[in-house]
């Protein structure tokens, strides 16, 4: 799976999330909290796209993600790795 597939990952998931931006035009750098999503709706985003991804990642090491993009870059580390 390519940083490409995991994006679009987490766009699927905060789409479900948050319905309401199914018709927005997502960019890396787009940060979740300035889309709308609280606190929970962000765990939960991160939950739903690790779930997808068959991926558990300690929530210390996704602290360092400050946008959608970043996000994907650690995932996709993490994928490498297993």
């Amino acid at each position: 799976m390519n940083k490409e597939d995991i994006f679009k990952t987490i766009i699927e998931s905060v789409c479900e999330i948050l319905p309401e931006l199914k018709e927005h035009s997502f960019k890396p750098d787009d940060r979740l909290a300035e889309l709308g999503a609280n606190s929970v709706d962000r765990a939960e985003i991160v939950a739903l796209t690790m779930e997808n991804l068959s991926l558990q990642v300690p929530m210390v090491e996704l602290a360092k993600a400050k946008n959608i993009g970043q996000l994907a870059e650690v995932f996709y580390e993490k994928l490498q790795q297993t």
